[in-house]
């Protein structure tokens, strides 16, 4: 089964708890059941990891050269700050798409850049939980695969 990398930056292990005007209710975990529960219907299987340390994403990045078909990645704050996120995740081959809970383009004004949106195919902001399921929809869509025609869940 191919399989998708699920990268989850700093702070989102509080997903939940913090800021939830911004982020939402629904915790990490219940994100990573949606994507699973996505990717599975897409004939996908989902690796996912959460680190607060830049270094544990970039590793993850080059460990999916070798094993994952795609990168999904909310890098969190390292999004407008991490220059060698940005060249590791250069260096996949597979489809990789960028996913914000919130709108940065629509919050302060150092969460308008994204170092990251050179290197990736598309990116997914400001639709909450929702961002998670279309994104897996590209991924599958771009893999060459049909994307579920089920109603996406956002509260999942």
């Amino acid at each position: 089964m191919r399989e998708i990398l699920l990268l989850s930056g700093p702070n989102l292990d509080l997903l939940g708890e913090r800021s939830p005007e911004i982020y939402g209710a629904a915790t990490l975990a219940s994100h990573v059941a949606a994507v699973r529960d996505r990717a599975g219907t897409c004939g996908l299987g989902v690796r996912h990891l959460q680190s607060n340390f830049e270094g544990d994403l970039i590793e993850a990045v080059h460990g999916a050269r070798s094993s994952a078909a795609a990168i999904i990645i909310n890098a969190g704050a390292l999004t407008h700050s991490s220059w060698a996120l940005a060249d590791a995740l250069a260096t996949f081959d597979g489809p990789k798409i960028e996913v914000h809970l919130s709108n940065p383009a629509a919050r302060e004004p150092f969460r308008h850049l994204s170092t990251l949106a050179g290197v990736v195919n598309g990116s997914v902001a400001g639709l909450g939980a929702l961002g998670y399921l279309l994104a897996v929809d590209a991924v599958a869509h771009l893999l060459g695969g049909e994307a579920t025609n089920a109603t996406p869940d956002p509260t999942a």
